[in-house]
């Protein structure tokens, strides 16, 4: 029988319909709960025009509601939206119109950002997942339904639609300004919710962090890993995601058995050392993916909880969630060398090619493409941009097989783990020569005393070409040309920064991960500014 993602909750719901599924604060809701509720918005949002095949936007803050909204979507056979409402209102409209919503879920609390929205465009029709009706500042109500008119014996919707549906459009940063809509179907979560609940020896008794924002394709293994398993979801209040010491807490008053996030947070809580000595007790293993996670700052939490396993994941949107795993062995001895992203999930691969598609020799640098069950058909509505991504398969011409050009970097180590080298697009050249920003990011990173760094290149027009540009968060008294000397030891020196930016917290993107563009921002404006005085 074709799995759906929704069919998890009804398992568990059937299995054990007291258990615990969601906590939010007081807020709890068992699995039983959170079937019958979502049951009952699918049928109100049938009863509204909501077909097989549409979309569904979801203006909802992270809680219960927006979990019951988006299997409440998946029953009526669309997919569903999620929308960022901390976004700029003129980036939202773009996802809204770009994704031709039927409807738009949403929340009295979000009354604003909708009247922002009115503004710039023509809203699909607005329904609340609240008790509340949605009323814009100028008093007109927007709400098609509350949740006060969902028909308590109305039967949902009775659709099943294909594994390889729609099941949920993310949309990611694009290069030339407007957000890419990247379809995620059924079949490439669920691939991945039945290896990661199998390598991780997920039980109902786990309870499980849910710190990503909805919109954060990290967010959809807590949720459907979670609820495979008949676990316990544990959401993290948007006001501790820059709250060290009140994050820890939460692990602790929680007995949190799994914690999922970016590398930057945890960068961030060690910090603070906010984590003690043999704490977290409950705790079993600590995941993280997105980004690098430095090596001193993972052996700091290793040594801190030795009793816990540490696992890296890898992967892009385009290919859902991570597509390569590195459960971390020991201590690493040199905390200069990054962790590998290791070994392709069951049914990916990790292929690094060169130039003309063909395998790399083992420990040569090659680009890192992906093929397997997890990639996604393509960017929605834009076939130019697919096409560009998504590539026939080298190794079988003609069988309809692709895969992924993911702009990163690779190489092949002599045991067979992939390791990852920064992005293709962040080798710059600088007074001549080429430079990859991720080998001078990785041995700033591994200097004494330095908690956080990036290195971006910003074009300078002259002689250097691209000015190596580093931004990092530091001790007292750590100064750039201390930092120029220890690299010295390490880098020649047309690899040396030669702007520098000490900084109380680097700036992070919607996502939790470092903001490159926003620092190289940053650099350009503190070099015009230099220009002009001279």
């Amino acid at each position: 029988m074709t799995v759906l993602l929704h069919d998890h909750l009804a398992r568990a719901a059937e299995s054990r319909p007291d258990g615990t599924a969601l906590t939010l604060g007081d807020e709890r809701l068992g699995y039983g709960e959170v079937a019958l509720l979502s049951d009952r918005l699918a049928a109100a949002l049938a009863a509204h025009g909501v077909e097989p095949g549409d979309r569904v936007g979801l203006l909802v803050p992270k809680q219960p509601a927006a979990i019951v909204a988006m299997h409440a979507v998946l029953k009526a056979g669309a997919a569903y939206v999620p929308l960022d409402s901390e976004s700029p209102a003129p980036r939202l409209a773009r996802i809204v119109a770009s994704a031709d919503l039927r409807l738009l879920l949403t929340v009295p609390a979000a009354a604003d950002r909708l009247d922002e929205l009115a503004a710039l465009l023509p809203l699909p029709v607005v329904a609340s997942v609240d008790d509340g009706a949605v009323v814009t500042s100028g008093g007109r109500e927007l709400s098609a339904f509350t949740r006060r008119d969902w028909d308590v014996d109305a039967a949902p919707p009775s659709h099943r639609v294909a594994d390889d549906g729609a099941a949920q459009l993310l949309f990611t940063s694009g290069s030339t300004g407007d957000p890419k809509g990247v379809v995620i179907t059924h079949r490439m979560v669920t691939a991945f919710v039945d290896w990661a609940v199998g390598y991780f020896g997920t039980r109902p008794t786990d309870r499980i962090s849910g710190h990503p924002p909805l919109h954060f394709d990290l967010s959809t293994f807590d949720i459907y890993g979670t609820f495979a398993a008949g676990a316990e979801l544990h959401l993290v209040p948007v006001s501790l995601s820059l709250h060290p010491r009140g994050l820890v807490r939460f692990i602790r008053d929680h007995g949190l058995t799994q914690w999922f996030s970016v590398p930057s947070l945890l960068a961030y809580v060690a910090r603070f050392d906010a984590v003690e000595q043999d704490d977290f007790p409950t705790l079993e293993r600590l995941l993280w993916c997105g980004e690098v996670l430095p090596t001193p700052v993972l052996c700091h939490w290793m040594r801190r909880l030795p009793h816990v396993r540490f696992t890296n994941l890898y992967g892009p949107t385009e290919a859902t969630i991570a597509s390569s795993y590195y459960t971390v062995p020991s201590l690493p001895e040199d905390e200069t060398q990054p962790v590998p992203i290791g070994t392709a999930c069951a049914g990916e691969e990790l292929l690094v090619l060169d130039g003309d598609l063909r395998p790399t020799p083992v420990g040569e640098i090659g680009d890192l493409y992906i093929a397997g069950m997890g990639l996604s058909p393509g960017y929605w509505r834009d076939d130019d941009k697919t096409r560009a991504a998504f590539l026939d398969d080298p190794r079988s011409a003609g069988s309809g097989e692709r895969i992924y050009r993911t702009g990163d970097l690779a190489r092949v180590d002599e045991n067979g783990l992939v390791h990852f080298l920064g992005r293709a697009d962040s080798q710059i050249k600088s007074r001549g020569y080429r430079i990859e920003l991720g080998e001078v990011e990785s041995a700033l990173v591994a200097v004494d005393g330095v908690r956080e760094c990036a290195v971006v290149g910003v074009e300078t027009g002259g002689f250097e070409g691209t000015a190596i540009c580093a931004a990092y968060v530091g001790g007292d008294g750590l100064e750039p040309p201390a930092l120029k000397s220890a690299l010295s030891a390490s880098l020649p020196t047309y690899m040396l920064p030669a702007r520098w930016l000490a900084l109380d917290v680097l700036p992070k993107n919607q996502n939790g991960k470092i903001d490159r563009p926003e620092l190289r921002k940053r650099f350009a404006a503190e070099a015009e500014q230099e220009s002009g005085k001279g």
